[in-house]
């Protein structure tokens, strides 16, 4: 199998999915009114509440969304062939994460730009609101806490990462700066900025930065994790135009850049894929095919993360409701794309099936490195730049990806944190300084907690991550579906997804406690133990909402 074949019936199933299937989604389904009035608008302060371009906005959920875990769970899952990741991303973008995350929009922005954890207190009760949102907040701390870990692990292992990095922080406020208060045009600040990104990453090269061990008697990583979520959170304080949006800007036309050089390399060079079809030869250590491919790939199939990015801060910047189909939708199909070209990296990059193979020997191997080695021969080969040029740029997307998706989930974090002070009239946590610093420190004591000083506690809590983000994109679907039936349209575009992702999803949840005993990983047993319960409870107050509405719809038909 050529890798060129790949890409193209990839590439061209999502965009069909984009051109036909979500326009009937929005005109049928979401019913997407271009007169009303976004929270944008209505509620606009200039600080979460700003009317956006609509590619400005695409550029920051696209990014906040994508991360890197689009391609560790890729470049992980084609360990039992690469067919069934290949299906899982294609289908999983046009049928699951497009309806889902265009839904979490369009549903936060018809409600005042709620979170899709305070919306569950509308449309479904209280007590399903307050247990959603707690899912919520532990899924946010994996998250950020995993990104965290995962940065500071890619720091030290390529330090001609460090400056581009910061650089693009800087080059974000300038460009925020530019745009939306002395008001240049879009296109120079964008090309200025993309070419200062590019240059920096030759700089990187020349002037690699590295932290001494032992500083404040912390190892290097340690140090790093708490220099990232220092930052991340002024970051989740600061105006979203200032720097969250233009960050999220600019990483978007760098991740396309990326992603159009991976793919131009693809078709030039057209590596033979040498991984197998299905595995026939899975490593003993490796769990079953069915559910763990569905919550190893969560990003770029679907992913409840979308859905608190979606009605976060998406929802809070849309300029016209139609654009979330624009945003919400096409945001999914790009995070489809670099899913898939990180299953042909993963499996193209490859000499032979024996490298693949040893690369492969467990589970869990592969993930960022095997993306970066693998994109990294096919771009030398394909464009003729240097291997080592093409690692770093490789190194450098990852990284901002990373620390994109940890910007907007402590800022999540904040608003989950302040809602419950709003909820539970706590004033103290209503403040947005002390909401910001109890988010953070729930983030360090993750990281630090279970791995002690190096911080590998944000990567043992990992198995746990895919589970919950599937659990919750299940019951988001659910609570978007009891809307739809209150508005007396079809559910079951949501409905037969949201049976399929929460299905497996509790089945590899249960696979994990069994796991997660035998181990004697005691503490991450009981978060797996709570976040099921938590997960069924909600699931059950939502289905009954569900069929309440159903039997209020139906009986308002037959009167």
């Amino acid at each position: 199998m050529q890798a060129i074949f790949l890409a193209i019936i990839g590439l061209s199933s999502i965009f069909i999915g984009y051109r036909f299937y979500s326009k009937f989604i929005a005109e049928k389904i979401y019913q997407l009114d271009p007169n009303f009035e976004t929270p944008a608008h209505s509620m606009r302060d200039d600080v979460d509440y700003v009317p956006t371009n609509r590619v400005v906005l695409w550029g920051h959920h696209f990014t906040a969304v994508a991360g890197a875990a689009p391609i560790i769970g890729p470049a992980i899952a084609v360990i039992w062939g690469w067919l069934p990741a290949f299906l899982w991303v294609t289908i999983g973008t046009m049928f699951f994460a497009g309806v889902h995350d265009f839904g979490a929009v369009w549903a936060s922005v018809r409600n005042r730009a709620k979170s899709v954890g305070s919306l569950t207190g509308d449309v479904v009760s209280p007590r399903a609101r307050n247990l959603f949102m707690v899912v919520v907040f532990f899924l946010l701390m994996m998250v950020n806490a995993v990104f965290g870990v995962a940065i500071s692990t890619e720091f030290q292992a390529t330090p001609s990462s460090v400056i581009p990095a910061w650089t693009a922080v800087v080059v974000a406020i300038g460009i925020g700066i530019l745009i939306y208060r002395m008001h240049i045009p879009i296109l120079w600040p964008t090309v200025a900025g993309t070419i200062i990104l590019y240059a920096v990453i030759y700089l990187g090269e020349l002037v690699p930065i590295s932290l001494a061990d032992g500083t404040l008697g912390l190892p290097a990583g340690a140090q790093w994790i708490i220099i990232l979520f220092v930052y991340a959170g002024i970051a989740s304080l600061l105006p979203v135009w200032l720097l969250l949006q233009p960050r999220d800007y600019i990483n978007g036309i760098q991740l396309f850049v990326g992603l159009g050089l991976l793919y131009g390399a693809v078709m030039i060079a057209n590596p033979t894929v040498v991984a197998p079809t299905i595995n026939p030869n899975v490593p003993a250590s490796a769990p079953p095919i069915i559910p763990l491919l569905f919550v190893t790939i969560a990003c770029g199939a679907i992913s409840g993360f979308h859905g608190l990015v979606g009605s976060g801060t998406t929802s809070k910047q849309l300029n016209k409701e139609t654009d979330a189909r624009f945003v919400g939708y096409l945001g999914s199909v790009g995070e489809g794309a670099l899913a898939l070209v990180a299953i042909i990296a993963a499996t193209a990059g490859f000499a032979s099936l024996g490298e693949w193979e040893e690369m492969y020997s467990e589970f869990g191997n592969g993930g960022v490195g095997a993306f970066v080695s693998g994109g990294a021969t096919i771009v030398s080969r394909g464009v003729g730049i240097s291997y080592e040029f093409a690692a770093t740029l490789l190194t450098v997307m990852a990284v901002l990806f990373a620390g994109t998706t940890m910007d907007a989930g402590v800022r999540l974090q904040r608003y989950i944190i302040q809602e419950w002070g709003s909820i539970y009239n706590i004033p103290v946590l209503q403040n947005g300084y002390v909401a910001t610093l109890a988010a953070v420190t729930s983030c360090l004591i993750l990281a630090f907690g279970a791995g002690g000083p190096s911080g590998e506690g944000g990567m043992l809590i990992w198995p746990l991550f895919g589970t919950t983000n599937q659990l919750l994109a299940g019951l988001t679907l659910l609570v978007i579906s009891v809307m739809l039936v209150k508005l007396g349209r079809p559910a079951r575009y949501t409905l037969i997804p949201m049976i399929f992702i929460t299905g497996m999803a509790l089945a590899a949840a249960l696979l994990q406690l069994s796991t997660l005993y035998s181990a004697g990983r005691w503490a991450l047993l009981g978060i797996d133990v709570v976040i099921v319960l938590l997960a069924i409870f909600t699931g059950l107050e939502a289905t009954s909402a569900f069929m309440r509405e159903r039997k209020a719809s139906t009986a308002g038909a037959n009167a």
